[in-house]
């Protein structure tokens, strides 16, 4: 299978202020050095807690910000680099599904308009042939004839997120990011839609980034996982070997915490995180050179791991 995606050294840099009467700002690294590598049909999932730089990957890697450095290939062609023109006919090559589908979806219009409006403007197809088209994207995702002509308030959650995912096929997409795609339903609608997605990756050939802080959801769309803190890479790997054998001290608090078996140690508040791992002030088996040099992202093409191997007590050559 082809590559879709190659993020290099990707860096996001923000500059805030301290307080509304400050003139002094604080720099947050949101993404230092991330690189990803994703082929067509396949899945990688993107874990993590609030701030660990998950959603900051996903609207750089679209665009929807710059990045501050690094570079994004999509289909081959370098997306910083592209003129106006080329970069706007590979977009809709690249989709983005959000975490809350009402807000993503116009409430003054049906159904039937927010599926038919990309299918026409992107001329795929004709308005003898968009009533067609619309019918057959909204039954691969669920919905029935009877949907084309309510709005979202008249929807539940799941129904609308179900719109949200149909939109998205609209222009046969190569790569989709699904953003926490499930993280506002309920738990009893969540399994129908993480079902979605399985039978869209059974059915394409669309390469996904699946962004969420539940590993359980994680686990079940994903062929590798790619564990993120901070704005840095720490662990990457098949999804089998990072749940059956997790390596860096923050995925193995995380797997713990999703079977609620959590535990955090006192965090030092003087660390500076731009000198050592930033891991180092939660970790349980930190050591004294943890906190004066930041590890590697290195091990094999099946696991990696940025840890040192005396102090998570096992590297990812060993995997």
């Amino acid at each position: 299978m082809g590559q879709v995606l190659a993020v290099l050294d990707l860096q996001r840099v923000y500059e805030v202020k301290r307080s509304v009467f400050s003139v002094k700002k604080d720099i947050i690294h949101a993404l230092s050095g991330v690189s990803l590598d994703l082929d067509q049909g396949k899945t990688i999932g993107i874990v993590g807690e609030s701030g660990s730089g998950k959603s900051t990957l996903a609207r750089c890697i679209l665009l929807l910000e710059r990045p501050d450095g690094g570079t994004i290939s999509f289909m081959g062609k370098d997306l910083l680099g592209l003129p106006k023109g080329e970069l706007k006919s590979l977009r809709k090559k690249m989709q983005i599904i959000f975490q809350d589908p009402y807000s993503s979806l116009n409430p003054r219009k049906k159904v039937f308009d927010t599926i038919a409006e990309p299918l026409l403007f992107h001329e795929i197809v004709d308005r003898k042939g968009v009533k067609g088209k619309v019918m057959e994207i909204l039954k691969n995702v669920g919905l029935d004839e009877g949907f084309v002509n309510k709005y979202p308030h008249e929807m539940s959650g799941g129904q609308r997120q179900r719109v949200a995912i149909g939109r998205s096929l609209t222009t046969d997409p190569a790569l989709i990011i699904a953003d926490e795609p499930v993280s506002s339903l309920d738990v009893s609608i969540q399994s129908q839609i993480v079902n979605l997605f399985l039978d869209i990756k059974d059915r394409t050939d669309i390469a996904m980034l699946f962004v969420s802080h539940d590993l359980n959801v994680v686990r079940f769309v994903s062929d590798e996982i790619m564990v993120m803190y901070k704005g840095r890479v720490v662990e990457t790997g098949t999804k089998d070997e990072v749940f059956l054998n997790p390596l860096h001290p923050y995925t193995k608090m995380l797997i713990n915490a999703a079977k609620g078996e959590f535990s955090r140690r006192e965090e030092d508040a003087a660390f500076d995180e731009s000198k050592g791992c930033a891991y180092y002030p939660r970790c349980e088996q930190r050591k004294a050179h943890c906190r004066d040099s930041i590890p590697r992202l290195t091990g094999s093409k099946e696991h990696k791991i940025a840890c040192f191997p005396e102090s998570g007590g096992k590297s990812a050559h060993s995997s």
